[in-house]
């Protein structure tokens, strides 16, 4: 008999277990994260709307303010598609002033104008570095130029001086993931420093060669798993890189990527030196508009167009933007957003022209206190349920299937992660297997310890 009576408790039990709601599984999932020991000095937010309705199916904190990290950038793809259309394309001239001589010698400079494209030269498409270069050389040789009595100048005007978002920090802004935006932006902002760990660590090369760099290495090794902790330490326009933290001897990475301090500099100065050794010399040094107007030097206008690149499309654009969280193309994004205003092309006007379309949805702009593009600020504040609110809403849109499918997948859902400093989110869609749609957004900021994603999961497989 009581063997029995337990059997009947046991199936009972299953079959209210069984029969809990998507609602009653998150909020036992999410309580049992809020419990959990890392999260004993953090805040848990979490927004998970019906993706068909917008009906709300289970939400905690959703009001408080976060630090996104990595998920504001799927605010910026939906305000770019929104405001500047999926086709929307940036273009990069290459020009000359002065006149050419009979015998071909350029009495002038060549400009190359940059029109904020964060892809120029990126080994992601087909406009490569290399490509670039020898599309720049045959348009000179086209021209009948044979010599250069002037320089090569990287324009860099269009965008102001501003490079370095507000709120980003010292330790990320020398690396490739805080290589701030340009106007002429040149292979995403960035270059290797090749590594060697012994019982010291060396620096073998740059590459490409960087011979207008000075790099310290104050680099020490580190224990054996230990990785990559390695950090430059190059501010922008600087020409001193210091190497600190450390680096494992027995790591398997090559080396580390570093940001450009001055991206139009860097591209005048290839394609001087790819000139050069193509037999058309240039008897000045490469420089840019930012250096002679800061000195005070004649900046010389563009009379004669040679070439023009295009740049991919914004929906390409972003397709790499999400799938490999590329901060310096949701940097640029959110400049384009002021410039295409007619606003000075400034981080925080961009934001302004973003927070003020999403406000006229109908969004709290309170809500919203955004400070980047990429997240990569800790200042970035939003709610979970501003987040989850606009993407319930690009669902809506006619660019929505570039947008979904530019989201990786994480736990078998379409999310964007978001990693910075004791902060973790994760954003998007989610199809069950019984053909319900939600919207997600959770984040924890400030958690302790390592290894709190497949805690987040847990509380996301409540969906499952």
């Amino acid at each position: 008999m009581l063997k029995r009576s337990l059997l009947l408790l046991f199936a009972l039990s299953s079959t209210l277990s069984f029969a809990q709601t998507p609602a009653q599984k998150l909020s036992q999932s999410f309580s049992t994260l809020q419990e959990d020991p890392q999260a004993k000095y953090a805040i848990c937010s979490i927004c998970v709307l019906d993706a068909n309705t917008g009906k709300e199916i289970f939400a905690k904190n959703e009001n408080i303010g976060v630090a996104t990290a990595s998920t504001l950038k799927t605010i910026t793809a939906a305000t770019a598609f929104s405001l500047l259309g999926k086709d929307f394309h940036y273009h990069t001239t290459l020009g000359y002033s002065g006149s050419i001589a009979a015998d071909g010698t350029l009495n002038g400079d060549v400009i190359i104008t940059g029109g904020g494209d964060p892809t120029l030269a990126s080994w992601r498409y087909e406009n490569k570095e290399g490509v670039v270069l020898s599309q720049w050389v045959a348009a000179i040789k086209a021209a009948g130029i044979k010599k250069i009595e002037g320089k090569i100048i990287g324009d860099d005007r269009l965008w102001g001086t501003q490079g370095t978002p507000e709120g980003w920090t010292w330790q990320d802004m020398g690396n490739y993931f805080g290589a701030g935006p340009s106007a002429l932006s040149w292979r995403e902002n960035q270059f290797d420093i090749k590594l060697r760990a012994n019982n010291t660590v060396s620096v073998l090369r740059a590459v490409p060669a960087m011979p207008y760099l000075t790099i310290v290495n104050e680099l020490h090794p580190g224990e054996a798993g230990s990785g990559d902790r390695a950090y430059a330490y190059l501010p922008p326009l600087g020409n001193i890189a210091y190497l600190r933290g450390s680096w494992a001897r027995d790591i398997q990475k090559s080396g580390i990527s570093v940001a450009l301090p001055d991206p139009a500099y860097d591209a005048a100065f290839r394609l001087q030196d790819t000139l050069q050794k193509a037999g058309i010399k240039v008897n000045t040094a490469a420089s840019t508009a930012r250096q002679l107007l800061a000195a005070d030097q004649h900046l010389p206008s563009s009379i004669q167009n040679l070439n023009t690149i295009t740049s991919p499309s914004l929906a390409e654009i972003v397709f790499w933007l999400n799938k490999k969280s590329v901060n310096l193309y949701a940097e640029h994004l959110l400049k384009t957003l002021a410039w295409k205003a007619g606003k000075e092309a400034t981080t925080s006007n961009g934001a302004g022209v973003e927070i003020r379309y999403w406000a006229n949805k109908g969004l709290d702009r309170n809500a919203l206190n955004i400070i980047d593009g990429s997240g990569l600020s800790p200042a970035t504040r939003v709610t979970t349920a501003a987040m989850a609110n606009i993407l319930f809403q690009s669902q809506k849109e006619e660019w929505f299937p570039e947008f979904y499918k530019s989201l990786p997948e994480n736990n078998g859902m379409k999310l964007k992660s978001g990693t910075i400093n004791d902060v973790s989110a994760f954003a998007g869609y989610y199809t069950a297997d019984n053909g319900n749609k939600y919207v997600i957004v959770i984040n924890i900021n400030n958690y302790s310890g390592s290894g709190i994603n497949p805690k987040l999961f847990r509380v996301l497989n409540a969906l499952k």
